[in-house]
């Protein structure tokens, strides 16, 4: 049996998230449906996986929802379930930035098509920045895309306030572009960007993922794969599988190279974490690695075989 694999999000008002909860996570269960669903003041996001038929329903409640008639969706198939259950969990923020109350859904920047981000970003009044993470932009990025090297979203603002102080005052100021791996961070970034008084904002629709499946690989102004919060770790034009692994040690993508090197141990550690393990962590990851290949072996499921997606 094969499974659908729905990630989701829509920056919305909800008035009590808690009222939508109950129902939302009756529904999943009912129809066995597994994965983790974020409810906010500001909106969903998350990512569910079921048998076909049991996402439609899911997503046709969804868009029930005030302000969900439309949702930014991305789809995969997965030959076994990805999750272990269902959660649907109340916060103050659908994706953390930390930045106060922005409301992405009313003042986000302006959407661009992929079909226009090439000549959008090629322009020299513009600034384009990834807003994701230093250890996705390390194995790919746009060309000429500044790098803010945050070890989280969270770190975006204080890193945005510095980096504008580079910017000359006698000057007009600049366009900024920005990007992420669906669309949910760089359109929360933008909402931020536009409260610090930046005025010209732009963000790609559909993240990355949108532009590497619309946009031809010799039209492509992307270098690298693109990182993915799912089994896949990453992606390439036209989401073809990449050449990335995940360590099971730190949860990192590994490259080939990385894979070579003589610190790199399946399931146990890779170059970036192996000075981090001591003897007892190593053999305790080397014990689950075990018990993962057996199951494999024995086409059975493993409960730590498959790793939850991790917030940005």
């Amino acid at each position: 049996m094969s499974f659908r694999v729905a990630a989701l999000y829509r920056f919305t008002t909800f008035a009590d998230p808690l009222t939508l909860m109950r129902p939302l996570s009756k529904l999943c269960c009912g129809l066995g449906v597994k994965g983790t669903l974020l409810l906010a003041r500001e909106g969903i996001n998350g990512t569910i996986a079921g048998r076909p038929e049991a996402i439609d329903q899911v997503l046709d409640h969804i868009r029930t929802l005030p302000g969900c008639e439309t949702l930014e969706l991305k789809f995969a198939d997965a030959e076994a379930m990805p999750f272990h259950r269902m959660k649907v969990r109340i916060k103050r923020e659908i994706v953390t930035l930390g930045a106060g109350d922005l409301d992405p859904a009313n003042n986000a920047g302006t959407y661009v098509e992929p079909a226009d981000w090439n000549a959008l970003i090629a322009r020299d009044d513009v600034v384009v920045i990834d807003t994701r993470n230093a250890y996705e932009a390390a194995i790919g990025t746009f060309a000429g895309a500044i790098d803010p090297q945050t070890a989280s979203f969270s770190a975006f603002p204080a890193w945005f306030r510095s980096f504008r102080q580079t910017w000359d005052p006698a000057a007009p100021p600049p366009k900024v572009a920005m990007f992420c791996t669906g669309g949910i961070r760089c359109e929360k970034s933008t909402a931020f960007l536009k409260s610090e008084g930046v005025e010209e904002v732009f963000h790609l629709k559909g993240g990355i993922l949108n532009y590497l499946e619309t946009t031809p690989a010799e039209q492509s102004l992307w270098h690298g794969e693109c990182f993915v919060f799912d089994e896949r770790v990453a992606v390439g034009h036209g989401l073809a599988p990449g050449t990335h692994a995940l360590c099971r040690g730190c949860r990192m993508p590994v490259s080939p190279g990385d894979r070579a090197s003589e610190h790199y141990v399946e399931g146990v550690s890779c170059p970036a974490c192996h000075d981090a393990r001591d003897d007892e962590a190593r053999a305790r990851y080397a014990e689950r690695q075990k018990q993962a290949s057996r199951a494999r072996e024995l086409g059975i499921a493993h409960v730590g075989a498959v790793m939850p997606p991790r917030e940005p």
